[in-house]
């Protein structure tokens, strides 16, 4: 079995990580946003924080260590179900699913309605399998 070759990892998870900032900025600052707002008036958030530098800064990091993740994932699934953007799915699939479950939780304590849970999860599985297929393209044993 092959050695994962991290350095190839990090730039190929880094092309995901723009990949997930990019979709994230569209589902959360234009598809999602009114409804991010409502949430941040219902749970009195302060709109200057939630839209700092340090809070986007912190998204974006996010992000970048997410689209790494992806790719490690990937290459880890890659010898038993060979390259290609199936087997990037099938990687992407325990990250997603460890986040959705943290969320559900937090959609349970009334952090976000259901619908926004809903919505959010749906936009969020579409830009992690295109995360995910964008940084498998890259990475090569």
């Amino acid at each position: 079995m092959a050695r994962i070759n991290m350095g190839k990892v990090v730039v190929a998870g880094l092309l995901a990580g723009l990949v997930l900032n990019v979709g994230d900025f569209l589902i959360n600052g234009v598809l999602m946003a009114a409804d991010f707002q409502a949430t941040a008036t219902r749970l009195g958030l302060d709109p200057a924080v939630m839209d700092s530098g340090s809070t986007i800064a912190t998204w974006v990091i996010v992000d970048f260590v997410m689209g790494i993740v992806l790719v490690w994932n990937y290459a880890a699934v890659r010898p038993r179900f060979g390259p290609g953007p199936a087997t990037a799915i099938v990687g992407a699939v325990a990250p997603f699913l460890a986040i959705t479950l943290i969320m559900f939780g937090l959609t349970g304590m009334g952090f976000f309605t259901m619908a926004i849970f809903v919505k959010s999860t749906l936009f969020s599985a579409i830009n992690f399998a295109i995360g995910a297929v964008a940084g498998a393209w890259l990475y090569s044993e």
